[in-house]
């Protein structure tokens, strides 16, 4: 049976009961809400550890430390202060799961070792092809999710004022800060 005739029927499909069983996460945000739709069949280990991180309110507070227009906005780690929060042992990458770095895409952030990405993630704000395995490393970055509300407020925050603070470059002048993460029920 195709989706339009389950559709037509009542009847959901595969693909939207597939779609509707894929957690979201919503970022409230200084800059306003982000919500990210999390994909546990492309990336398992991934999905997992970012929603503990959820769960613990480890995201609680942090912020969006590292902005680079033209690439990407990054968060998870840090406090306003640019003090480096505590986390979990890091996990395996799962970048070879289909998923590519593009446009709206959530990934982990990691080291030159690519089985090293604990709570910090990234969001894309343009297409990242050479970030995707085996690029630029021989290994990628791992998306696990998109977003499916709130990309204007990425828009807005890859276009805040960006300095140097503490020995980091690309730090918003004026803090974004996650206030809250949720799993949406």
């Amino acid at each position: 049976m195709t989706a339009a005739l389950a559709l037509t029927l009542g009847w959901p499909s595969a693909d939207v009961a597939a779609q509707a069983a894929n957690p979201k996460v919503r970022l409230n945000t200084s800059a306003g809400d982000i919500v990210l739709e999390l994909y546990p069949d492309k990336a398992p280990r991934t999905v997992e550890n970012f929603l503990q991180y959820v769960q613990d309110k480890h995201y609680d507070g942090t912020v969006f430390h590292r902005v680079i227009d033209g690439f990407m906005i990054q968060g998870g780690g840090f406090t306003a202060d640019m003090t480096q929060k505590a986390t979990r042992g890091p996990i395996p990458l799962e970048a070879q799961n289909g998923l590519k770095n593009d446009r709206g895409t959530i990934a982990m952030a990691r080291t030159p070792n690519p089985n090293s990405a604990t709570a910090q993630f990234f969001i894309n704000v343009v297409n990242n092809d050479g970030l995707n395995a085996p690029r630029p490393d021989g290994h990628g970055y791992a998306v696990f999710g998109k977003v499916v509300g709130g990309m204007e407020t990425v828009d807005a925050i890859r276009k805040v004022p960006v300095g140097n603070r503490g020995g980091h470059q690309n730090v918003p002048t004026t803090p974004v800060t996650i206030l809250k993460a949720t799993l949406e029920k």
